[in-house]
């Protein structure tokens, strides 16, 4: 049997026993990528020698399933709020009750720009894509992303059949001027039966039909080493979910967890990196979250 902690890309040099026990395990302020632990976030702010970068403006977004409490009792007012922040772009995870149209109606009052949206695996296999696909258009969206797959895929039969059809899909989606993406959680990046599944959706889909919206602490929490992959896969990755870990594990406001943001992105552009989308699962004040998060974001140097 395979040992449920080994969930590490071959090479990376990380596995899930030694993030949870080397980095989650210490109370100290510390920054992780790739099993190396970093001066904390001072570092981050101020840059070193080589930290040159900034993250563009128009490529700080808001993954709005963040701000889902508020979007419920006054969606418009929220969208107004994120563009006063200094938001430029949103990723749509729930409508709250809006059609398409609506929410683009919104988006163009409030002067904020939909990069994509999340739309259940079921749409694939159901008949509902081209619908889906449409709706992101009328968002004006470039992306389509898939969440996450049914738990009962969770094997390397699973994946692979996700593959074949994330390539089939992709190319409906390419011919309607849009790029299919894959959204991870920790279970993809477990192995299983001797195998990471995550990378059998890397390996063995199509780059020009199918890519990839990283989700850098769900990467971080399973094992995996976000740097190497934008290294190893080129423009694979064009949209991040930039979400912080708190030293116990849990969710934290981007900039005050113990994730080395600008280790991870001084390989961004390699990776294709084209939108920031920060994200929060959990946030006790979400647009607190929102302001904390865009600061840190906006100062980041890399």
């Amino acid at each position: 049997m395979n040992d449920p902690t080994r969930t590490g890309r071959p090479g990376s040099g990380i596995s899930r026993r030694s993030f949870l026990g080397g980095a989650l395990g210490t109370t100290a302020a510390v920054a992780v990528v790739g099993g190396a632990a970093a001066p904390a976030r001072a570092d981050d702010l101020a840059g070193g020698e080589h930290a040159k970068r900034r993250i563009p403006p128009s490529g700080i977004g808001m993954h709005l399933y963040t701000m889902r409490g508020p979007l419920a009792q006054d969606f418009e007012g929220t969208l107004e709020q994120l563009a006063a922040i200094g938001y430029a772009t949103v990723g749509v995870s729930g409508r709250h009750g809006y059609d398409a149209t609506q929410i683009r109606g919104m988006l163009d009052r409030t002067g904020l720009k939909a990069v994509l949206e999340h739309v259940g695996y079921d749409a694939i296999t159901s008949g509902r894509w081209e619908q889906a696909i449409d709706d992101v258009r009328t968002l004006g969206g470039k992306w389509i992303v898939i969440p996450s797959l049914p738990s009962s895929m969770h094997n390397p039969a699973g994946y692979r059949e996700a593959a074949r059809r994330f390539n089939e899909a992709g190319l409906t989606a390419r011919s309607a001027g849009l790029k299919l993406l894959f959204h991870n959680h920790e279970p993809d990046h477990r192995v299983v039966e001797g195998e990471l599944l995550y990378d059998i959706l890397v390996d063995e889909t199509d780059p020009a039909l199918v890519g990839f919206e990283f989700d850098l602490y769900w990467a971080a929490k399973g094992g995996g080493d976000p740097a190497s992959y934008f290294r190893e896969h080129p423009r694979r990755f064009p949209a991040l979910h930039v979400k912080d870990m708190a030293p116990n594990g849990d969710f934290a406001d981007v900039g005050s967890g113990v994730l080395d943001f600008a280790g991870m992105f001084r390989y961004a552009r390699r990776g294709g990196v084209k939108q920031w989308l920060v994200e929060h699962d959990a946030p006790a004040d979400p647009f607190l979250t929102a302001r904390n998060s865009y600061a840190h974001l906006a100062a980041l140097r890399y």
